[in-house]
């Protein structure tokens, strides 16, 4: 995954679409992401959340805590200490939508933004986690297979932008 993410970093670069929350320490290093972090903080989010999260994403979080948003269609994520259950953080879109597997969502991507990345927990032991991103201009849920797909996807069509800028 890491791999992916250098990719997308020094794409989004190149491209030069603005992002304002890039730091100057983020352009200079052509990396969107933020220092690694620890197993034990990913064990306290754990436990504020009382949930095991999925093994990709706490990989995700030990090889960059938070990763800025690359281009305006994809979310920022969030530190892991700011993750929560969207319950928590944005009440109207469960209540607008009705779609009952936002209720249990775990918002890590796009808070304060116009899209989400959310982690669904399974329902049962039988079930694995889903990965949605889910935004009101992008009709219905848009699911990944984990994380890796999603950021693969993303990769794509950067590429695919960065080809047709050229």
């Amino acid at each position: 995954m890491k791999e992916i993410l250098i990719a997308i970093s020094i794409l989004s670069l190149k491209l030069g679409e603005p992002n304002p929350n890039l730091s100057e320490t983020q352009i200079k290093n052509q990396w969107l992401g933020f220092k690694p972090e620890k197993t034990e903080n990913i064990l306290k989010a754990e436990k504020r959340l009382n949930i095991k999260l999925p093994e990709d994403y706490t990989s995700f979080i030990q090889i960059t805590n938070g990763f800025s948003a690359s281009n305006s269609i994809e979310p920022s994520f969030m530190k892991i200490e700011e993750i929560d259950y969207l319950k928590n953080i944005d009440k109207e879109t469960i209540e607008a939508y009705k779609i009952p597997e936002l209720e249990n969502s775990i918002l890590i991507a796009g808070k304060d933004e116009e899209q989400y990345f959310l982690l669904i927990p399974p329902k049962n032991e039988n079930e694995k986690w889903k990965y949605w991103k889910f935004a009101n201009w992008y009709p219905g849920e848009h699911e990944f297979q984990n994380l890796n797909f999603y950021f693969s996807d993303v990769l794509k069509f950067m590429e695919k932008e960065y080809k047709e800028k050229k």
